[in-house]
């Protein structure tokens, strides 16, 4: 009878567990926004960017799959953070229809305001920082050639991607300093201790997080503010502040 008894408990004790952590990884945690603060080392970098910040959101992905009105209450906690620069490292929407411009419209009369700009295989000097923004790895103008065959390691450049998977590719030529990146949602859910079972890159330590590539580049993965589907575990959603150094 003890050992019957052991084993009922077990079952249903195991059965309780399952379902509050089901609970969690779909009502909580994709929803539990997590500010991270990274030290970013710039060369060339100009004395009156010191202690600057720089904002990364990445992987919006407005839609019907979660409520979007979460990214707009994060964008006004962001907001209140005033970065003095803030990237968008792509995917704006889970494209079903017509009806998500739209929804991404409504998104974006909160979006988070410093000096930003939208690039495509192109750079911008802000105020003393070369921003590079290469287009999607998977996009139809996917050209990184076009954009790093004119870098100037005399200036104080930062290199945006969506997929980490283009740090692999022979277009570098000898950039030495940061990656932002995003696409991989940190795989959204990563039992403890090992790696997450699904990450849509090639590369599967591109994970999330700072990775040093080991050739005087830094990447950088960021875990995404929204969601393919509405399920986290052990990887909180997120927004990263950068001070520049």
């Amino acid at each position: 009878m003890k050992r019957r008894k052991f084993i009922k408990k077990s079952f249903f004790g195991a059965v309780g567990a399952s379902i509050i952590g089901g609970i969690y990884s779909w009502q909580i945690e994709p929803f539990w926004l997590e500010f991270v603060r990274v030290k970013m080392t710039i060369k060339n970098l100009p004395i009156h960017l010191k202690g600057k910040t720089l904002m990364q959101i990445s992987d919006i992905h407005v839609g019907n799959r979660f409520d979007y009105q979460y990214i707009i209450d994060s964008f006004k906690k962001a907001q209140k953070l005033t970065p003095d620069y803030v990237v968008y490292t792509g995917d704006f929407v889970s494209y079903d229809n017509k009806e998500q411009l739209k929804q991404l419209r409504e998104v974006f009369k909160h979006v988070v305001k410093g000096q930003v700009g939208t690039l495509g295989n192109e750079q911008k000097n802000i105020n003393g920082l070369n921003i590079i923004g290469l287009d999607d790895y998977w996009g139809l103008n996917f050209n990184p050639q076009k954009i790093m065959s004119q870098l100037n390691n005399e200036q104080a450049n930062l290199v945006l991607c969506h997929n980490p998977d283009v740090c692999d590719l022979n277009v570098w030529n000898h950039y030495k300093g940061w990656i932002l990146a995003g696409h991989t949602h940190g795989g959204q859910v990563k039992p403890p201790f090992l790696n997450p079972p699904i990450l849509p890159v090639k590369n599967k330590k591109y994970s999330a997080g700072i990775i040093d590539l080991e050739d005087g580049r830094t990447l950088y993965i960021n875990r995404a503010l929204g969601h393919l589907l509405q399920v986290r575990f052990n990887v909180r959603p997120e927004i990263t502040i950068f001070e520049l150094e």
